[in-house]
């Protein structure tokens, strides 16, 4: 890749945004596909790698993708043109609170039940699995990628982590699987983020920057951009790192 020298590029190393494998991916891919699906909405989708996915292993499905992210959108359509899916997907810039998009037999949403809920955390994420289980078709799937606390926090972590960040910020793996029965759903598949996972993203998070910075240690934008990758790295290795967890709930509906 080349760096360009205006300004330091953004997550251009990432395939997902986010603890997602490879391996992952396909084996989840998979399994959504064998339901052949004719319809998926992802949520909070970002560039919609996960969904462009579904959609290259389900023939003849259509999908919609809703974000905030202009610049990631347009990611996700370039992706589209590229791999022949532009006339089966819709990338939507918009907010997802109350969207009417929807209902449809495969929902993704990954890392984003803040955008379904204008709710405190955990309650944010309640209030995301009742919004899920309405915007799915009887007999669809859910895929919620969502954190939880590994283990509690101590006092010092949560020092290191984000600016109030907070004891009851999350739920327990358990606790979290609860509130999607307790909102309508079994759980087919109860996955998370393994710490290979999290180190590829974490590192690919920043690469680019890093290697940019490396390259123009003088530019204008170098200071800035270097406060904020320190910030970030060390909010991840003074703070988070193998106390937050990312699980992945494939979830069927009840009824």
């Amino acid at each position: 890749m080349t760096l360009s020298s205006d300004h330091p590029p953004r997550l251009a190393s990432l395939t997902f945004h986010g603890p997602f494998s490879e391996a992952r991916a396909e084996r989840l891919v998979g399994r959504l596909a064998a339901t052949a699906p004719r319809t998926v909405l992802d949520i909070g989708c970002g560039w919609g790698e996960l969904l462009l996915r579904v959609l290259g292993a389900a023939p003849g499905a259509t999908g919609v993708g809703v974000d905030l992210n202009r610049e990631d959108l347009a990611r996700g359509r370039a992706a589209a043109r590229e791999r022949g899916l532009a006339d089966r997907v819709l990338f939507a810039e918009e907010s997802a609170r109350d969207t009417g998009r929807g209902p449809a037999d495969v929902v993704l949403c990954l890392g984003a039940s803040q955008a379904l809920s204008a709710a405190e955390p955990p309650r944010s994420a309640v209030e995301a699995l009742h919004a899920l289980r309405r915007l799915v078709l009887p007999g669809g799937r859910v895929v919620l990628g969502e954190g939880f606390w590994q283990r509690p926090p101590t006092a010092d972590e949560l020092a290191g982590m984000w600016p109030d960040a907070r004891a009851d910020e999350y739920l327990p793996l358990g606790d979290l699987v609860d509130a999607a029965i307790d909102a309508g759903f079994r759980p087919l598949w109860v996955e998370t983020a393994s710490e290979e996972e999290w180190e590829e993203f974490e590192s690919g998070y920043r690469c680019d920057a890093e290697e940019w910075l490396a390259a123009h240690p003088d530019h204008p934008e170098a200071a800035g951009t270097r406060a904020r990758v320190d910030a970030q790295r060390a909010t991840w290795l003074r703070g988070y790192r193998r106390v937050l967890g990312i699980t992945y709930l494939t979830l069927v509906p009840v009824g």
